[in-house]
């Protein structure tokens, strides 16, 4: 199942057109919609998702794609991480293939845990990350332990709020 973009998806794109640029690796890309948008400000734009049905998406798209979890078939360093990772808290009801593009774990936070364990050595000097999360994930102050982050904008919808950070190490 490929994430289909809804508001999350749109917010981000917004500070992905407004500050987006250089080396840029998608996480998660999804549909694609970041690594698109990354392409309107640089042609360097690696997109990168653990569902290979992404993967061949975005190749279709002509978007430079590759499968890796997280980090694990990531070289190189780049000026921009985005990443619009699964956040919801795991729903034992929700169907297998729609799980791995919205549940972040057990609490919804563990995958953005990994992933920002892992980021820094990814990053350029400078380098930075744009990431959204909900108020469903956890808060930031015990998410972004180990960065400097600022809050770009949130957006409150029916049961949630949405939250997008610009972070550097």
């Amino acid at each position: 199942m490929i994430y289909e973009p809804r508001e999350d998806s749109d917010l981000l794109k917004k500070w992905v057109q407004k500050k987006v640029s250089g080396k840029v690796l998608d996480m998660g890309t999804g549909s694609g919609i970041q690594a698109v948008t990354a392409l309107e400000n640089t042609p360097d734009v690696l997109a990168v998702d653990i569902n290979p049905e992404c993967v061949d998406f975005v190749k279709n798209k002509g978007i430079n794609a590759i499968q890796s979890n997280l980090f694990s078939n990531i070289q190189g360093r780049f000026d921009w991480i985005i990443f619009n990772p699964p956040y919801l808290p795991e729903d034992f009801e929700e169907p297998e293939d729609s799980k791995l593009s919205t549940t972040g774990g057990a609490d919804g936070n563990e995958i953005i845990i990994a992933f920002l364990q892992q980021a820094k050595e990814y990053l350029n000097p400078h380098g930075k990350i744009l990431i959204l999360i909900s108020s469903l994930t956890g808060e930031a102050e015990e998410l972004f332990q180990g960065y400097t982050y600022t809050l770009l904008e949130e957006e409150k919808l029916f049961f949630e709020e949405l939250f997008v950070y610009e972070l550097f190490p």
